[in-house]
């Protein structure tokens, strides 16, 4: 499982908000809400992030082992 508990923590770090997110730099509500979630989000979105917030894919998300095989 994919878990995005860090997004929120380095958002919080880097002073920028969820509004700050849609407003300034047009990430789509709709994925705020995926991530929020930790639902399936598209990578290009990640790297947006990354961008956006300076940092690297692990203060974003994280892997949780579960049973969920292919």
């Amino acid at each position: 499982m994919i878990k995005y508990d860090r997004l929120w923590q380095t958002m919080k770090q880097k002073g920028i908000t969820q509004y700050d997110l849609y407003t300034k730099y047009n990430v789509n509500r709709a994925q705020l809400d995926r991530l929020r979630h930790d639902r399936n989000v598209e990578v290009n979105t990640i790297d947006k992030l990354c961008n956006i917030l300076q940092c690297r894919v692990e203060d974003i998300m994280e892997h949780i082992p579960d049973d969920n095989h292919f």
